[in-house]
């Protein structure tokens, strides 16, 4: 591995370990082994490479969420049914990539965030809605369609994640969701 990987590979350990914004150039160094001088050689900055980390540690999470998202389902299960089978399974990941989700939010949250970065973590949001609606709901991933159900699971994914990191034990369930998706429907739909 050269410094390039080492200090990707060290960066996101940091991230872990310290966060976003109480992760020095020392402790980079340090995590990758090499000198700071090869930060701003590779990288240029301690934010632009830790901002390479966050990113390639969000694929990675997505690339482990698609997996996650390959229910098999009963034959002849309900789509309530396999909604719930599914969230649940996402769920139950939360626990699995903790930091990277806390990482996530903190970084999103830096009032001065790279307007690189920013476009990239808007790119796989937008690539995320299409995804999640072709998952968990079949439906074409270029139609108009998909993207207006990838949002509401958007949304949901990060709610629900929202509210599992600040209070996992009271977190909503699978159940909970479609439970509460029936009562909204009901006073939205005619």
């Amino acid at each position: 591995m050269g410094n390039k990987e080492s200090l990707l590979a060290g960066a996101k350990r940091c991230l872990y370990e310290k966060g976003y914004a109480r992760t020095t150039v020392r402790d980079l160094a340090s995590a990758a082994n090499v000198s700071m001088a090869a930060i701003g050689y590779h990288f240029g900055s301690r934010e632009a490479l830790l901002n390479a980390a966050l990113i390639e540690a969000n694929e990675e999470w997505g690339e482990t969420l698609a997996k996650t998202l390959q229910v098999e389902t009963p034959p002849g299960a309900a789509p309530a049914e396999r909604f719930e089978l599914i969230w649940q399974r996402v769920i139950e990941s939360f626990g699995e990539h903790r930091r990277m989700w806390a990482v996530s939010f903190e970084a999103c949250s830096q009032p001065d965030l790279d307007e690189h970065v920013r476009a990239q973590l808007a790119n796989a949001v937008e690539q995320a809605r299409h995804g999640l609606a072709h998952l968990l709901q079949d439906l074409d991933d270029g139609s108009a369609e998909a993207r207006a159900a990838g949002t509401v699971h958007q949304a949901l994914l990060s709610g629900v994640m929202l509210q599992w990191l600040i209070d996992p034990g009271h977190a909503p369930s699978g159940a909970d969701l479609v439970r509460g998706l029936r009562l909204v429907a009901k006073d939205v739909l005619p």
